[in-house]
């Protein structure tokens, strides 16, 4: 198949899972075209079946802000017409749902049929869609798709709640491609940061509000307390520096590193010993399921799609939002004895490995081919 990708090229979950579900397809011999306005964050190798395709926005004086959906359509049209695109999968509802059907009625006009599959990510629906000014939109380009994915069912029930939809939603839950997130030897790193066998506890987002990050120092503070620990706080954001100025009022700035973003995210993992992720809403969790495939278990709250990820006592332990004291509790459970830490660490591999990209990836491809085929059907009736 020749598949356009459509999404957001950072280090979002959206964009992730988009661009590692891309280079899977590509590697199993499909062609696949990403298109967007710059070069997706994880595209990071040279492989025959991968091709980029620009967005480029240019300014006017007419616009306050520059028409990107419009900008994207077109090349959308361009990339279809000129590729012979089977398929085309946006991530994200906004606005690239809307962006694909716009480009599918143009390309109607040219006598092509390209059928449409949205993925829904979770803020697109969760937060920005539900937004009136944005809500008309993002329902109409999700009934108008060929296709429409979610990444947990917990994600699809918020989309039926929340909006008027009148087609199927298929669960398919985000990947993990093990070549890639395992266990890497790097005893020599953890010695760095734990030099007196200190456990390592780790935190990754993009630290907005939802994410609670405040939660996890909070119940750091609590867990030093009991258990010798180091925090690593991974990833940027506007939270960033009050959750820095919190470890200082808490006289715990010296076990707390916070070390940006990071691209190889599955090398500080493999010297972690427990996954910290509180956050108020989570579509699925794709931050702890990578935890998990490197043997970290994790701490969450009970959000969103998160009890379909982490099974409660078996790979980490679950709470509710803001329950700092129980998640500490639970945490410090599994860090003050050896056995059970090991235990834990093995269940949480496990865990992960039902979420193989192995697994998944024929889910989309089957589903690509049932869409096209369908679409095909309807063309001709």
């Amino acid at each position: 198949m020749k598949i356009g990708i459509v999404c957001y090229p950072t280090f979002g979950g959206s964009g992730v899972v988009a661009t590692e579900l891309g280079k899977a397809l590509a590697g199993e011999g499909h062609q696949v075209h990403f298109i967007t306005y710059s070069q997706p964050a994880r595209l990071d190798f040279f492989s025959a079946n991968l091709f980029y395709h620009e967005v480029s926005v240019r300014d006017y004086p007419l616009f306050d802000y520059a028409p990107y959906e419009s900008a994207l359509a077109s090349k959308l049209v361009d990339v279809v017409r000129f590729e012979n695109l089977d398929i085309l999968h946006v991530h994200y509802a906004i606005p690239h749902a809307s962006a694909a059907f716009m480009a599918k009625q143009i390309l109607e006009t040219y006598g092509i049929n390209i059928p449409i599959v949205t993925t829904l990510h979770g803020t697109d629906i969760t937060l920005v869609g539900k937004d009136p000014t944005y809500k008309p939109v993002v329902t109409f380009s999700i009934n108008k798709s060929d296709g429409v994915t979610a990444v947990s069912q917990s994600l699809k029930d918020d989309t039926h709640q929340h909006f008027e939809i009148n087609t199927e939603i298929r669960v398919i839950h985000n990947f993990i491609d093990f070549s890639r997130f395992s266990l890497k030897p790097k005893d020599h790193f953890k010695k760095a940061i734990a030099p007196n066998n200190e456990r390592i506890l780790i935190h990754t987002s993009n630290f907005r509000k939802v994410k609670r990050t405040a939660d996890v120092i909070r119940m750091f503070e609590k867990i030093l307390a009991k258990v010798p620990s180091k925090l690593l706080m991974v990833g940027d954001g506007p939270e960033r520096a009050y959750d820095e100025q919190l470890c200082r009022s808490l006289n715990i700035g010296e076990h707390v590193r916070f070390l940006g973003k990071q691209d190889a995210i599955e090398e500080i993992l493999s010297v972690s010993d427990l996954f910290l992720m509180p956050s108020e809403s989570e579509s699925f969790g794709l931050a702890a399921l990578e935890a998990l495939a490197c043997k970290v278990p994790a701490i969450t709250s009970n959000a969103g799609g998160l009890p379909e990820l982490n099974i409660d006592g078996y790979c980490g332990y679950m709470s509710s939002v803001g329950d700092v004291d129980d998640m500490a509790a639970k945490a410090i459970s599994i860090l003050e004895n050896d056995d059970v830490l090991k235990q834990f660490k093995e269940n949480a591999f496990a865990r992960a490995k039902e979420f193989d990209l192995k697994k998944i990836l024929p889910r989309y491809v089957e589903y690509y081919a049932q869409v096209i085929a369908e679409s095909h059907q309807l063309k001709n009736a």
